[in-house]
């Protein structure tokens, strides 16, 4: 379940495919990268990348959740403003990726998990892999300056968003039961 989630699209009069026209929010999931949709409480205003709660609790601009999403259920807006909010969200829980460079192992015999990220490939993977067996890394500029990697925040987000789109392996992102 999630706490919070960053804002990826308001709709302040509803889908055109909705007959109720009721105000929408699209939100993604901070800690899983959970696609929402959500009914704003009356008045209730958004910004694209906002960061509302959901959880439980009381909640100070969410009026219910509507439910879980597919990608394919996202807005044009949404879709492009995706792989900015992923990145602002991979930015603000850096050490939990740093966690999963220093952590990461085989998928199975021949792949490893750092091969599903996009421009890691077997040489920069055992670079990766002799690195952190020298000393744990520290930060993404301790990973760029010592492997020689830029775009690392860049491959993590395009990850995420693949695993959003449906994968058969999953890294980062809570797999839907409907898949």
């Amino acid at each position: 379940m999630e706490e919070y989630a960053y804002v990826l699209d308001f709709l302040p009069y509803g889908k055109s495919s909705d007959p109720r026209r009721q105000p929408v929010v699209q939100l993604i999931g901070e800690k899983f990268f959970t696609l929402l949709e959500a009914y704003p409480k009356m008045g209730a205003n958004f910004s694209i990348g906002e960061r509302v709660y959901v959880g439980k609790d009381e909640r100070e601009k969410i009026g219910s959740i509507r439910g879980r999403v597919s990608f394919a259920d996202l807005t044009s807006a949404s879709k492009s403003s995706l792989r900015d909010v992923i990145s602002n969200i991979i930015r603000k829980r850096e050490q939990e990726f740093i966690d999963f460079f220093n952590r990461c192992g085989p998928v199975n015999i021949r792949l490893h998990q750092l091969e599903l990220l996009p421009g890691i490939g077997k040489r920069t993977m055992n670079a990766i892999l002799e690195e952190r067996g020298k000393r744990p890394f520290e930060s993404f500029a301790d990973i760029e300056k010592r492997i020689r990697i830029t775009k690392l925040i860049d491959f993590l987000a395009q990850r995420i968003e693949e695993e959003l789109h449906g994968s058969k392996y999953y890294l980062f992102v809570r797999p839907s039961r409907y898949r």
